[in-house]
């Protein structure tokens, strides 16, 4: 079976054609449980997002801020596997019909094989992999992999990219650009800041991918604010915020998300 590839990119036309940014949420898988984790992720499309990345818990996530670790170690400490991140995949595409990815660090799909992971995360109707730590130079073989199984390889750029750096990344991925809008890790902020304008400015002088900004939006406003200039806006940690505040209340953690994709669907239509 394929994956989804066609799908991701169909969505993000179709966002373009709507004059409007995509909006793309993520939460790691198995959090606060497996079960609750897949319910989480399909309110989520079912209240406003267009695409959900779904994360693989790493017990070293080294661009990921605290919020997200501790929802990893959350996961982890509920003995959360692979197998377990393609089930979410697999029944949340099968329940809402978007293009779902997978944010992994390579170690995890390195260990669990190269060739069996694309065939798996395809067969589950994956749209793709999100590979923030995988170098350029060193993607060939899974590039292969996912090309031949109908998966988008989404590569990450930053501020401290060159422009030459940037032509580089970006002939090799598809799908979209990751634009990590400022040097850190996850994490809600007051501001996103120019870095990110700028970022994605110079990403779209070396490719057609869309550019889907992340690292820092957590509301309406901030995502009217990137939707003037980015093609899609990138949301994890504010969703996992509302999961944790709600304390071990799953439904009303569930109704926090769904809220929350609202809020911030309604923003990258407005383009402030």
């Amino acid at each position: 079976m394929a994956g989804n590839v066609e799908l991701l990119n169909s969505v993000l036309a179709q966002a373009r054609t709507e004059n409007r940014a995509a909006l793309v949420g993520y939460l790691p898988a198995g959090f606060p449980t497996v079960d609750a984790g897949i319910r989480a992720l399909t309110e989520m499309l079912d209240g406003g997002c267009d695409i959900v990345e779904v994360g693989l818990p790493h017990s070293d996530p080294v661009l990921d801020g605290p919020v997200i670790q501790t929802a990893d170690d959350i996961a982890l400490r509920g003995g959360i596997r692979t197998t377990d991140v393609i089930r979410t995949v697999r029944e949340v595409h099968a329940a809402t019909g978007a293009p779902v990815l997978c944010m992994t660090y390579w170690n995890p799909v390195d260990a669990y094989g190269v060739e069996r992971f694309a065939a798996d995360l395809a067969e589950a109707g994956g749209a793709g992999c999100i590979l923030p730590d995988l170098p350029v130079e060193e993607s060939e073989v899974w590039r292969k992999a996912a090309e031949q199984h109908g998966l988008a390889t989404v590569f990450v750029v930053a501020p401290s990219s060159r422009d030459a750096r940037l032509a580089k990344i970006t002939a090799a991925g598809t799908g979209f650009v990751y634009a990590a809008s400022l040097m850190g890790v996850t994490g809600t902020r007051e501001s996103v800041g120019r870095e990110a304008q700028d970022l994605v400015d110079r990403t779209r002088a070396t490719t057609t991918l869309p550019v889907c900004v992340g690292l820092g939006v957590s509301d309406a406003a901030q995502a009217a604010e990137v939707a003037r200039f980015a093609d899609g806006v990138i949301v994890g940690s504010a969703f996992v915020k509302r999961l944790l505040t709600a304390d071990g209340d799953i439904d009303a953690g569930l109704t926090g998300v769904r809220e929350l994709a609202g809020e911030l669907a309604e923003g990258v239509r407005k383009r402030a």
